[in-house]
């Protein structure tokens, strides 16, 4: 989505989720994390939470967040529940959305995978991280977007990857049917496909009073790379040869990775952007190179691509 100007703010890579939030008053607003229960989705959780905001943490198993909600379980004006999503399986897309009831002011995509080695395919055939990444939130957002709505003013954030610079969306085979299955190429492919969400979202739901954007959190060393093996761990420079996990330089801690995603999801500096990609706490720069070091693809952001996936999804889960 074509811009004026690059929105740029006060913050950068090391500021906290906490200190993006300073001075924000969120009591009565209403959230949803997806993944909330471990890594930058509980620091999205506690920053959220801790500027007086309602927040349920959607996740494959809810008692992973009871330290969580005990944690805003006493006086204050924030608080936190759990309830179970997993993205993957629509039938629970669908139950957490029947069980929703009111206003929703603010939907973070955050729950994903990340390199699963072998193809896997959940119950009606998806490739399980085009399914997670993408098309489970897909569902979600669509099936909570007369919510959004009821808001007045909501938003939607949906956490992507540098990884989305090297793969576009294969519409011709989008779920490794035909062409060999490589772990990177479903992951970025995956990635992009959450980025063109937001713009789909941008370019529909603007009227209703719904935002939409995607962001980067950067490095951070959380439970997405359960996937990897300690060979690909150690290729990456992040784990040593007796198995312990190395923060390089440039990585963030969770609290850090969280604050794009709390800037997007909360922050009145960006109150009214939509259709856009923040990377350190700043809109992206867009690049064209898919080898680039970082900002966002221009393939990631086209409105005619935006177009084409969300019909697409809407094919998918019509015929699941």
């Amino acid at each position: 989505m074509a811009t004026t100007s690059r929105l740029t703010t006060p913050f950068t890579a090391r500021t906290t989720a906490t200190e993006i939030l300073d001075g924000v008053d969120l009591v009565g607003r209403r959230m949803i994390v997806t993944g909330g229960a471990s890594g930058i989705g509980t620091e999205t959780t506690r920053a959220l939470a801790g500027a007086g905001a309602e927040v349920t943490v959607a996740t494959r198993a809810p008692g992973r967040a009871a330290a969580l909600v005990e944690e805003f379980a006493g006086p204050g004006p924030g608080s936190v529940r759990a309830a179970a999503l997993d993205l993957a399986d629509l039938a629970s897309v669908d139950s957490f959305v029947a069980t929703w009831d009111g206003p929703l002011h603010a939907l973070v995509g955050n729950a994903g995978i990340m390199a699963i080695p072998t193809r896997q395919l959940t119950s009606v055939g998806w490739e399980l991280q085009l399914a997670t990444n993408y098309l489970g939130h897909f569902a979600l957002a669509r099936g909570l977007h007369d919510n959004l709505r009821a808001a007045g003013s909501s938003r939607v954030v949906l956490v992507s990857s540098g990884a989305h610079l090297r793969e576009e969306v294969d519409f011709d085979d989008p779920q490794f049917e035909r062409r060999p299955y490589d772990r990177w190429v479903a992951y970025g492919q995956s990635k992009t496909a959450e980025v063109l969400l937001a713009v789909g979202i941008a370019q529909r739901w603007a009227a209703d009073g719904v935002t939409a954007n995607a962001l980067n959190p950067g490095y951070i060393n959380t439970e997405l790379q359960r996937h990897m093996d300690d060979e690909a761990l150690r290729g990456f420079g992040v784990l040593d040869e007796a198995g312990k996990r190395i923060d390089l330089p440039y990585y963030k801690t969770p609290a850090q990775g969280a604050a794009t995603t709390v800037l997007l999801a909360a922050s009145p500096l960006v109150e009214t952007v939509t259709g856009r990609y923040f990377d350190d706490n700043q809109e992206a720069e867009v690049v064209t190179d898919k080898e680039a070091p970082g900002g966002v693809a221009a393939h990631a952001l086209d409105p005619a691509t935006a177009d084409r996936l969300w019909t697409y999804a809407e094919q998918a889960l019509a015929s699941r």
